[in-house]
Order: C-alpha cells, then sequence, then structure tokens
C-alpha cells in the first residue's frame, strides 16, 4: 500500500476507537458494561445487531465466494425475517419482562439449573469457535500487506480486540457500529462503482451481468431438486434457505447471547422489536449488494488478467520448493489461455445467441478453472500444510492492486472496523454470560446494602477478567484456523453444530408446557450427539446433508424426544 493508504488506515481506525471511547462513559457495572444500562434506541439497536453480523468475514469472503459460487449464497438469509416476527411477538416481551442479562436465565427459571448451565456451554463453545475464525479473517489482511507469517498478525489483531473490547464495554460498541455500518455500506457501493468504471470501454453494468448470467454467477434462486429429486447435499436453495435459514436465524437471534445482548441494550420492548424488524428487511438486500460486488469482479477478471492463485504471498513461497518447474509451467499454460479470454467475451456479448461464441467462452473458462486446480493440487504438494482454498482472499487482492490511493485504505479499515464491530460484541457476550451463567452461580455475596456498590464494582472488574479469558481463547482458536476454506461458511457450519439443540430448548421453554428440566436435558444430550453424528457421516460422504439442515434437525429432535422423556421421567414442571 502506498503511504496515503496507510494514512487513511490508522486515522480511520484511530478515529473509530477515540469516537467509541468518548460515547462510552460505561457505567462501572454489569449493567453499564453488558447491557448499555438498557438505554439505546431502536436505531442504534439495529446497527449493532447488523455490525454484529457484519464482520470481516462478510466483507472479506462473501465476495470470493459469490466469485466462486455464484450468489446462491443468498438464500441462506432467506429465513431471515419469518424468524424476526417469530422473535418479536415471543422471545423478546419474555426478556425485557424478566430483566435478564442472558438468555439463559430464563432457561433456569423454566427448567433447572442443569439445563441453563448445559445451553451456555453450547453457546460458549459454539460462539468461542466462531469468534476465533473471524479474528483470523482481519489477520488474513495483516499477513498480505506486511508479509507477516498469519501467527503473529493473529497475535497482534487479537490483542488490539481484547483491549478495545475491554475498554469499551457494550455501549463502545454499538457506538462504533453505528459509524461502522455507514462506512462499511459506503465503500462496499465505491468499489461496486469502481468495478464496473473499471471494465473496457463497450462494456456496461448490464453486460456485466449478462457475463454473469451465463457463467452461472447469477444464481439467485435455485430449488435444489435435480433429476433424482431433492438434493439434501445441496448447501444453498430456496428451501434449505427458508426452512434451515429460519431455525437458524431464529436460534442465532433468539438464543445466542452476542445478538440477545445487542437488543436487550434497548429502551424499552417497543425499540427491541423496530430493531430486529428492521434487521429482517435490510439485510439481506444487504447481503445482495455484497454477494453483486463478487459478481462483478468475476466479470472484471474476464478482461483483466486475474492471478492464478489470489494468496499472492503463498504463491510466492512455492518458488523455494522442487515442485517450481510444475508451477512456472501451469502459470505460462494459464497465462496462454487467459490471451483469447477478453475477445472470447467480447464476441458472446456482441452475438448472445450465437450458441458457438457462447460454447466457446464456457470452454475456455473451463480450461482456466481446470490449470488453477492443477496450481493448487502443486502447492499442496510441496507445502502440505498449506491453506490452498484462496476464496478468502479474491476481494483483497483486486482491492490492493486496482482501487485509487486512499480508497485502499479506507477499504482496508472497513474490513478491521467490521472485524472490530462483531468480534467485540461477541467477546462481549461471551464475558456477560460466563460472568452470569457461571460466575454468579458458583459464587454468591453478601446483600448488605453498605456493601453493594463494593460489589458492583467487583462484578465489573471480574467481568472484565473473563472478558480477557475468552480473548486468548480465540486467539488460541484463530491460529489454529488455516484450511477451513471459505470462512463465511465456516463459522456457519460451526453455528449450525450447536444452534438447533440450543434453540430446541427454548421451543420446548415457550411452547411444550409439560416438559420439565430433566426431559428437556436428556433430549438435548442426545440430539447433539445425533447433530454432531449426522456432521461426521456427511463429512465422510456416508450421507449427504447441507449443514443448514441440521439446525432444523436439533431443534426437531429436541422437542420431539423432550416429549418422549416427559413420559418416562416424572417431575415437576416449572412454568415461565
Amino acid at each position: 500500500m502506498s503511504i496515503l493508504d496507510w494514512v487513511v488506515l490508522v486515522c480511520t481506525l484511530g478515529g473509530i476507537v477515540a469516537f467509541g471511547m468518548y460515547k462510552t462513559a460505561a457505567t462501572k457495572s454489569m449493567e453499564g458494561y453488558f447491557l448499555s444500562n438498557r438505554s439505546l434506541p431502536w436505531y442504534l439497536v439495529l446497527l449493532s445487531i447488523m455490525g454484529t453480523q457484519a464482520s470481516a468475514i462478510t466483507f472479506l469472503s462473501a465476495p470470493g465466494q459469490a466469485y466462486t459460487d455464484g450468489m446462491r449464497f443468498v438464500q441462506y438469509y432467506f429465513g431471515l425475517p419469518l424468524a424476526m416476527v417469530v422473535l418479536c411477538i415471543s422471545f423478546v416481551p419474555l426478556y425485557h419482562r424478566l430483566k435478564v442479562f442472558t438468555a439463559y436465565e430464563f432457561l433456569e427459571q423454566r427448567f433447572d439449573a442443569k439445563t441453563r448451565t448445559f445451553a451456555s456451554v453450547l453457546f460458549l463453545l459454539s460462539r468461542g469457535l466462531s469468534t476465533g475464525v473471524s479474528i483470523y479473517a482481519p489477520s488474513i489482511i495483516l499477513s498480505s500487506l506486511l508479509g507477516w507469517d498469519i501467527f503473529y498478525t493473529n497475535l497482534v489483531m487479537g490483542s488490539l480486540l481484547v483491549v478495545y473490547t475491554i475498554n469499551g464495554g457494550a455501549k463502545a460498541v454499538a457506538y462504533t457500529q453505528q459509524i461502522q455500518m455507514v462506512i462499511i455500506l459506503g465503500g462496499m457501493l465505491a468499489v461496486g462503482y469502481y468495478l464496473v468504471h473499471l471494465l473496457p470501454e463497450g462494456i456496461g453494468f448490464t453486460d456485466a451481468l449478462k457475463l454473469g448470467g451465463v457463467n452461472g454467477k447469477l444464481n439467485i434462486i435455485t430449488t435444489g431438486f435435480t433429476e433424482k429429486g431433492f438434493d439434501w447435499k445441496d448447501r444453498y436453495n430456496i428451501v434449505s434457505g427458508i426452512v434451515g435459514g429460519f431455525f437458524l436465524a431464529l436460534s442465532y437471534f433468539g438464543t445466542d447471547q452476542s445478538q440477545v445482548g445487542r437488543y436487550l441494550t434497548a429502551k424499552n420492548v417497543t425499540q427491541s422489536r423496530i430493531g430486529l424488524l428492521m434487521n429482517g428487511l435490510v439485510k439481506i438486500p444487504m447481503q445482495f449488494l455484497i454477494l453483486l460486488v463478487g459478481v462483478l469482479l468475476f466479470n472484471y477478471y474476464q478482461f483483466t488478467k486475474a492471478p492464478i492463485f489470489f494468496n499472492t504471498t503463498l504463491a510466492a513461497s512455492i518458488h523455494n520448493k522442487a515442485d517450481k518447474a510444475i508451477c512456472e509451467g501451469l502459470e505460462q499454460q494459464y497465462n496462454t489461455l487467459l490471451e483469447g479470454q477478453s475477445s472470447l467475451s467480447r464476441a458472446y456479448l456482441s452475438q448472445p445467441t450465437d450458441t458457438i461464441a457462447k460454447a466457446a467462452m464456457l470452454e475456455r473458462a473451463a480450461q482456466i478453472k481446470n490449470v488453477q486446480i492443477q496450481y493448487r493440487a502443486a502447492i499442496k504438494k510441496a507445502l502440505p500444510h498449506a491453506d490452498t482454498n484462496d476464496t478468502n482472499y479474491i476481494f483483497l487482492r483486486f482491492v490492493v492492486d486496482y482501487l485509487p490511493k486512499g480508497l485502499v485504505g479506507l477499504l482496508i479499515a472497513i474490513i478491521f472496523m467490521s472485524a472490530w464491530g462483531s468480534i467485540a460484541a461477541a467477546l462481549n457476550s461471551l464475558a456477560s454470560c460466563t460472568m452470569i451463567d457461571v460466575h454468579k452461580r458458583l459464587f454468591t455475596y453478601t446483600t448488605e446494602e453498605g456493601l453493594m456498590e463494593a460489589r458492583c464494582m467487583k462484578d465489573y472488574r471480574i467481568s472484565r477478567y473473563y472478558t480477557l479469558g475468552w480473548g486468548v481463547f480465540c486467539i488460541i482458536t484463530a491460529e489454529l484456523s488455516s484450511g477451513l476454506g471459505s470462512l463465511i461458511e465456516a463459522v456457519n457450519i460451526m453455528g449450525s453444530l450447536f444452534y438447533g439443540v440450543i434453540l430446541g430448548v427454548f421451543l420446548v421453554a415457550f411452547y411444550v408446557k409439560r416438559v420439565g428440566g430433566t426431559a428437556v436435558f436428556i433430549a438435548a444430550i442426545a440430539s447433539e450427539l445425533l447433530v454432531i453424528t449426522l456432521f461426521t457421516l456427511d463429512k465422510y460422504d456416508v450421507i449427504g446433508l447441507g449443514f443448514l439442515w441440521l439446525n432444523v434437525v436439533g431443534a426437531v429432535s429436541v422437542v420431539v424426544l423432550g416429549l418422549l422423556c416427559s413420559f418416562v421421567v416424572n417431575e415437576q414442571k416449572r412454568l415461565a
């Protein structure tokens, strides 16, 4: 990057942090640290919810996802609006009425301590692992820019995030996300403009869409049905998006403390509801536009030479290995194929109905893709432990190579800011869950009035220590995250291993009053084992089941098994 880019990067990040710390003035208590004293209006709740979702993974990996697999990933969000309606009707009023810090406090009131603890542990495990992957995303950028080993950039990025979260609390997260989302959306629109502006003369936005369509990148709606029937292994289609996406969104926003903690900061029930409903309306168009940037990026590279491997730092290291000659041969073959790619694309655009021109263009694209696959295989052979999935580097490579000076620094700052907002919210939720659902149940204090202030200060200090502890855990996870492939898929797969079961426990708590704590506890353990078994069988191709369906299986099995167990287990049920 240029000096101007570094200045823009440092000033933008510094300004955001300073603004957040200035606006914080967090009360030195758990309610101020975790819930902003329940004082935020709906628009801050909305921006905080969206900012928590929109991590660096969203802006780093989503365009690459569309570049390689098209826009069908947007179907993943189709169940979101319906989930927001259900949350506003059932979940939000109860949480506000009970004045809970975490969603899991409700489970002990409805069931018992063991059920609350089990749900809390599942959340802590899933969110801790996902947050570690989220730290890995901006570390990729830092590694590419500075040429550092990813091990050290994970340490640097993770340490900065921990310090930021410990000192700011929930209010700093909310106020900085207010600015972050505005700058982020503006930055992505700027990238989209430049992708169209940089196309060759005579090639416009509609031409880019035509190329994207014929190359299978505008696959916004897919049914999932094949000649053999419905493909359960297909990850993204309208059925899995609406059904599986609904269950995943209901669990994420209704039971995941990183999101529950966002709308519990609202002034009242109405403000929480408006924030959630607006999120349901805005999220799909926002994700659509981000994926569209990936499609435009694909079309741009039909007229401009694309790297054979987008992780250029890793590609450079192969030249010191024994397979150097093989890689150089593949690079030469790749460059030869690229020479005629632009003219074939132009020929198709001039005669879209010409089947010969279309077939020639698609055949050349298939040849180019095959050479790239061989190149990745050569890197894997020379560097067995290297991550040869370069999806996460596609967008970053374009930003660094082609955007104007100054804008590059701003875009990198945007990705960093999105990471800070989402990871800070996650660390805050991990600490709050640990403090409320574990620590305060194990350690009790005197309730003498004269000691209440000292008690609050002690709770506040301990909460900060838990934030630090989870930060260390997430940094360690980040160090182990290499090789996960597309990060936006990886974090959603991780969540799907746990979210369905957690949701099932809450569904029983809300709607199945005959089931008590012991029955739902047994059902939850059995269901979690079932989900892990199905995931393992799918991983080894014993069965075919897309990860979104794991959320449905987990939730439904807890409800069904809970009912069955209730007929066997004789216990006193507690009603919320």
